[in-house]
């Protein structure tokens, strides 16, 4: 979701690869616990939209340390290294710039 996916369809298509039974059940699990909503779509009304919570936006700042830590251990992390430098650098306005871009629920 911080990356501007909020539909099923584009998690399914992500570059984890994760299953579709996986990721069913994941969302599933996260909506139970109130880290995420699932609502319908105001123009498709056969897809479902997916957004964080209050809850789960507060995440952001445990997310943000383990990509920090993933990026000093991992030398094949994902994570863009343009993107870890503005942590370092500037981690109060990464994360304000992050949670501007998130939809509101």
């Amino acid at each position: 979701m911080f990356n501007g996916k909020s539909y099923y369809s584009e998690f399914i298509q992500s570059d984890e690869k994760i299953s579709t039974n996986i990721l069913a059940e994941r969302l599933l699990r996260l909506e139970a616990e109130g880290f995420i909503t699932k609502t319908r779509d105001d123009i498709n009304l056969s897809k479902y939209k997916y957004g964080l919570t209050a809850k789960g936006r507060d995440l952001l700042p445990v997310l943000l340390d383990i990509i920090a830590w993933s990026a000093m251990y991992d030398a094949n992390t994902g994570i863009s290294k343009s993107f870890v430098q503005k942590l370092k650098r500037d981690r109060e306005g990464l994360t304000k710039e992050i949670l501007e871009k998130l939809p509101s629920i």
